[in-house]
């Protein structure tokens, strides 16, 4: 089992893209009826995943689930990235350069190769000119835009999560293998294992488990806002209040697998960030929960910058440039204790997407973070740093409190706000 040959292949690059009935009746056919609903709503609640979310912003910077894979099931911590749609883990296969893991390598057991003829191997290496793949094994490489990246093969083995109704579900899944990791992904100790892509792609396990019929393709995820950690995400859609949201369609499909919802208009204190009315020159908008911060273009950073600054004016606040924290932080006399201390000194961001007219409000604890120095630091960074040069990137920081919905069956994307502390309970 040559599982450690390094082959020239498909570079993905993720993360930064150049980017939460009335059964009464007095008749059979009434209780027939209302035996019907009540066995379907139990079966479709037993094909949703419900996942609690560990981690933050800030010191994490990610947000994690855990995981069993295999058999016997062990469970694996995956940081939750919707801008990639290859889920893959640290293993031994044997390991060239993996990191300090909180769990035991996965090691992956004979004849769970995955072998190039795959349909899932041409999905994961499509488009890149680099097919390389034998009989016995498909190689994948996902770079990411800090250039880390993740060298191994794909595996087939069971993948296990509970479901709504306390049922387990177990699904025969394709993933990586990663023996050879490098940049950021090698520093030890490690938060997590790897890392669960929830991108459109046919490669997510959402996508897998859809096509299996074991759940719809529908994955929300609900990161709490308010200075407190962790969450919860879920794959199906019984969890999905459609009346208390509000929805834009996804662009772009189906040939990316980003949940592009395309340009809005930026607007601060009721001004707005550019005199062109569908904000196509601030660039298109991303949804990406494997982003830590939010990503501006160059334009939207520089006017969402001067906006920012323009209503600080006046506010007793000072520039601190000595805090190498984050690019912009400010400091006052006797610090902030919070992001909610610090909020009122700011306003909120509302995006109004021109594909729906519907709008998001991002408050300022959706654009700010508080250090340890007390200082008050903008989460929102300048994307061409990173590559990023016509698209804006909503990370986890923007997408605090909202309940966040990526519906790929319907090709939508729809979000309201929401306690994410309380986890549905069924």
């Amino acid at each position: 089992m040559c599982l450690s040959q390094q082959a020239d292949v498909y570079r993905l690059h993720p993360k930064y893209p150049a980017a939460d009935d009335n059964e009464e009746g007095d008749s059979e056919s009434s209780f027939v009826s209302g035996d019907t609903n009540r066995i379907g709503r139990r079966l479709q609640a037993e094909k949703t995943a419900l996942l609690p979310l560990k981690g933050n912003v800030v010191p994490y910077g990610l947000y994690y689930v855990t995981l069993s894979i295999g058999n016997p099931p062990k469970p694996y911590f995956l940081d939750v990235d919707s801008g990639s749609d290859l889920t893959w883990v640290q293993c031994d296969a044997p390991c060239k350069s993996c990191a300090k893991v909180p769990h035991t390598l996965y090691k992956p057991k004979q004849g769970s190769l995955v072998p190039g003829k795959d349909p899932l191997c041409a999905t994961v290496q499509a488009g890149s000119g680099h097919t390389r793949a034998s009989s016995q094994q498909c190689d994948y490489d996902v770079e990411y835009a800090d250039q880390s990246y993740s060298l191994g093969v794909l595996v087939r083995d069971s993948v296990r999560t509970l479901l709504t109704n306390g049922t387990v579900l177990t699904a025969n899944s394709v993933f990586g293998c990663g023996y050879d990791q490098q940049g950021s992904l090698k520093v030890s100790p490690a938060l997590t294992d790897g890392v669960l892509g929830i991108g459109s792609g046919m490669a997510s396990l959402p996508s897998q488990w859809a096509k299996q019929g074991l759940i719809k393709n529908v994955i929300g995820h609900c990161i709490s806002g308010g200075g407190r950690d962790g969450g919860y995400m879920f794959f199906g859609d019984d969890l999905v209040t459609t009346s208390a949201m509000s929805w834009v369609p996804m662009l772009g499909k189906p040939s990316t697998k980003y949940y592009n919802v395309g340009p809005a208009q930026m607007i601060i204190a009721n001004k707005p960030l550019d005199k062109d009315v569908y904000g196509r020159r601030l660039g298109g908008i991303i949804f990406d929960s494997g982003s830590s911060y939010t990503y501006f273009t160059n334009q939207a950073y520089a006017a969402f910058l001067s906006a920012v600054k323009e209503n600080l004016s006046g506010k007793q606040l000072e520039q601190d440039r000595s805090d190498p924290f984050l690019p912009l932080c400010w400091r006052k006399k006797k610090g902030f204790k919070s992001v909610a201390d610090a909020a009122a000194h700011f306003k909120p961001l509302t995006l109004k997407f021109i594909s729906a007219k519907k709008q998001m409000e991002i408050s300022p604890e959706g654009y700010l973070v508080v250090n340890k120095k007390g200082n008050v630091c903008l989460g929102v960074l300048n994307g061409t740093t990173m590559g990023n040069v016509d698209t804006n990137i909503l990370g986890d920081i923007s997408l605090q409190g909202h309940l966040v919905v990526y519906d790929n069956e319907k090709n939508q994307i729809g979000w309201a706000r929401a306690d994410c502390q309380k986890i549905p309970k069924f």
